[in-house]
């Protein structure tokens, strides 16, 4: 929520889909091209439950609130190879590039989830650690805790230090699983989608454009720009 107290940050953690890449567009693609031989539509309400569950959890809402006649096997089988046509053409997202940068020029500990990409290695290769919802150390999708808590574990996190983590997320999901894991949130969500679920956030943002670092302790944005 605006206004709310900033804690001081030591680590941040990016979602990826619909954060750091606009991949959302892809997701909507691929689902409608699965569902509309069974004469359905991939509408925004069932795809906010699926955001930030694996892809066998999301399997299943989507076959559940679509009534389709497959199993979440015949998803994944679908939609794999079509992501991995359309994914590399994924744009980054405005200001995730230049904070990303600001990070890790002033050496702090950050880490992605959900890697799907190949023209953007040159900023990719940034983050220390990249944790997948499919990792075995994932047992359960947000708004379990389970990614973050294993992400900010591998930067060298102690739990006890889970609250100077901030993280950014684009789904309730994800925003439930971070404050769940005692975590800070910046959420930005897509502009579909009802702010009234972000009710948990720390702060909502339009962009990631729109992040002051200095508001979280974090060296100011000038302090790199004028290096």
């Amino acid at each position: 929520m605006e206004g709310s107290t900033r804690g001081t940050i030591h680590t941040v953690l990016f979602d990826m889909d619909g954060l750091l890449l606009d991949t959302e567009e892809v997701y909507t693609r691929i689902t409608q091209e699965l569902v509309e031989p069974y004469g359905k539509t991939f509408t925004w309400a069932v795809k906010s439950k699926m955001m930030g569950k694996t892809a066998p959890e999301a399997a299943l809402i989507l076959i559940q609130d679509l009534e389709l006649p497959i199993t979440a096997e015949d998803y994944l089988e679908f939609v794999r190879p079509r992501q991995y046509e359309l994914f590399p053409d994924a744009k980054a997202l405005p200001g995730v590039q230049q904070l990303v940068r600001h990070l890790h020029h002033h050496r702090v500990r950050k880490a992605a989830l959900e890697l799907k990409t190949t023209k953007h290695q040159d900023w990719f290769t940034l983050f220390e650690t990249v944790v997948t919802g499919d990792d075995p150390a994932v047992k359960a999708g947000k708004p379990a805790p389970d990614i973050f808590i294993e992400a900010a574990r591998r930067l060298g996190v102690a739990d006890a230090d889970f609250g100077g983590v901030l993280v950014f997320e684009d789904a309730p999901n994800g925003v439930a699983a971070a404050k769940a894991a005692g975590m800070q949130v910046v959420a930005i969500p897509h502009p579909l989608n009802d702010r009234s679920l972000f009710a948990e956030a720390d702060l909502i943002l339009e962009s990631m454009e729109h992040f002051d670092p200095a508001e979280w302790a974090l060296p100011p944005l000038a302090a790199t720009n004028a290096e």
